[in-house]
């Protein structure tokens, strides 16, 4: 069956051109974290004046590039991993109420049957639009059950994504349709939307234990990681980390089931499927909403 077009029909803006200019930055901080790059530095890397990118790099990530550095070195992935503080009690140490909490309310899953799952998408309908998003392009796919596919790229990535995520349910049918994943695309990324008494519908494709993972993905609230040992734990796999680690790797769902908060033991940040560039940029980008409280009740929840 010959696949769809993969195209990016809405055209770029100044926000992928600011993902572009932020993305320079993360890379120059993870390589130069030790020696904590200074904002003349990073201006500099990136051909901007300093106040400039500060001014960027902030209204992007709801945090300075020092509080970025900050908040994706080694230092503060291995805190994250070694927290033992309530879930409740977090959430309140950071000045909010809701954050903490996460998916548990917000997202609403689902996993499709193993016979489904056997089909490998025959007889599935999904359709597919690619969104500017805080993070590059966003591939989104939804079914008439909720979403079961987001993957990031880069202008000109566009095919390669649409491969990567088509491949896994091969015998489904492919339709563009932006009009039906945009409204995806409006919530997942806009923290004013995330609501629990209109939550997000996510349908889980993959085999029992894989779900198994995902679904303990959805339980470590933002600002909080977990080592593939600890998911392994959780699952009642406590053998299993590396098969833990590969279904984090195969997670079809990025950012919604938060595969970015799987770390090594070490506190190491280890692989992401869509870059580990990116994988800093989220864990900044939450650390942002987390500090400027834009998520600051009950009813406010991300993805």
């Amino acid at each position: 069956m010959e696949q769809p077009h993969a195209v990016l029909t809405q055209p770029a803006s100044i926000e992928t051109g600011d993902y572009e200019t932020v993305r320079r930055v993360i890379e120059k901080i993870s390589q130069d974290w030790r020696d904590r790059p200074s904002l003349e530095a990073l201006a500099d890397d990136v051909g901007m004046e300093p106040t400039a990118l500060q001014k960027l790099f902030t209204r992007w990530a709801g945090l300075s590039p020092k509080a970025f550095l900050q908040a994706v070195t080694i230092d503060h992935a291995r805190r994250l991993l070694a927290s033992d503080m309530p879930l409740l009690d977090a959430s309140y140490e950071l000045g909010l109420s809701g954050p903490g909490r996460l998916h548990d309310l917000f997202v609403t899953h689902e996993a499709m049957s193993p016979g489904e799952i056997k089909a490998k998408g025959e007889g599935l309908i999904i359709r597919y639009g690619y969104h500017l998003c805080p993070f590059g392009i966003a591939l989104i796919m939804v079914t008439d059950r909720g979403l079961c596919g987001l993957a990031f790229c880069d202008p000109g990535g566009e095919r390669e994504a649409f491969a990567d995520m088509s491949g896994r349910w091969p015998f489904a049918r492919f339709n563009e349709d932006m009009a039906a994943t945009g409204p995806y695309a409006a919530r997942i990324f806009a923290p004013g939307a995330w609501r629990h008494d209109q939550p997000l519908r996510v349908v889980l494709i993959g085999t029992d234990f894989q779900v198994s993972v995902w679904e303990a993905l959805l339980k470590i609230p933002m600002g909080k990681a977990e080592a593939y040992s600890e998911i392994a734990d959780r699952i009642g796999r406590p053998a299993a980390s590396r098969a833990v680690g590969a279904a984090v790797g195969a997670n079809p769902v990025s950012f919604v089931v938060p595969c970015h908060r799987a770390m090594g033991k070490s506190g190491a940040l280890t692989g992401y499927h869509w870059g580990l560039t990116r994988k800093r940029a989220i864990l900044g980008w939450e650390a942002g909403r987390l500090a400027g409280g834009q998520a600051d009740d009950h009813s406010r929840q991300p993805a």
